[in-house]
């Protein structure tokens, strides 16, 4: 299997209601049916809605309290409660929350990188519906039947750096299980499962960047079965040795 990662720019900002299969269209990259679409989670967010200037949110007393122990700004603190169902951990001015959504994550999503000075984005209320939505559109508006990724950069505990991860999942399982299947000495495999959306979502970031005016990715040539969504990338929590 030879993968071919090909990069997606976007003209101009995408803004609330935007037609982001259009502007794939626009790009002038061709796409094939069976392609692997990549899409940063920051234009869906702003093509939801999902922007908010700092100046309307109110923080609570709570909110104020946690700013001025870990030298956030309070309205960014408010923000982060507001989309989450549980703190996990605060530590070195690192808030680690549980989102609506289930996902665990700093911030709970809230991000004030590619925005104007004094907005923020949430992430999207259902990054799965989001991907399902815009995997219909595409093959409204391009006539290709296709997979939507949406993607997210995450730390990793007991690793350094971040990478990203899928978030959102339309068209493909998220995740590929071997369990039952034979290893190359004949072993049954029993608890083998790849999370493959994730693994393409940070392949997909070697050619989109944070910095390359690139939110949207074609991945090519990668077999996969039909399937869905991303809710499985998230472990529950009595599964998960590290909560």
């Amino acid at each position: 299997m030879t993968l071919e990662i090909i990069p997606v720019a976007i003209k101009g900002e995408v803004g609330p209601d935007d037609d982001i299969a259009r502007m794939i269209r626009s790009s002038g990259v061709k796409i094939r049916d069976g392609d692997i679409l990549v899409v940063s989670q920051k234009i869906i967010s702003k093509q939801e809605g999902r922007v908010v200037p700092l100046s309307a949110v109110i923080p609570s007393m709570l909110s104020q309290g946690i700013a001025s122990e870990y030298g956030k700004d309070s309205r960014v603190v408010e923000a982060i409660l507001s989309e989450t169902k549980r703190i996990v951990r605060m530590q070195d001015g690192i808030i680690i929350t549980e989102t609506m959504t289930g996902l665990v994550c700093a911030n709970a999503g809230v991000d004030e990188s590619n925005v104007p000075q004094g907005m923020i984005t949430l992430l999207p209320a259902d990054p799965d519906k989001s991907a399902e939505l815009l995997r219909m559109e595409i093959k409204e508006v391009l006539g290709r039947n296709t997979v939507v990724l949406i993607s997210d950069t995450f730390g990793r505990p007991l690793r350094m750096g971040q990478t990203d991860c899928a978030i959102g999942v339309s068209g493909m399982p998220a995740i590929l299980d071997y369990k039952g299947k034979k290893d190359a000495f004949g072993r049954e495999l029993r608890v083998t499962a790849i999370a493959v959306a994730d693994e393409l979502c940070a392949a997909a970031e070697l050619v989109m960047g944070k910095t390359n005016r690139c939110p949207v990715a074609v991945i090519r040539n990668y077999s996969f079965p039909q399937g869905g969504p991303a809710v499985p990338l998230s472990r529950p929590r009595e599964a998960d040795l590290f909560r």
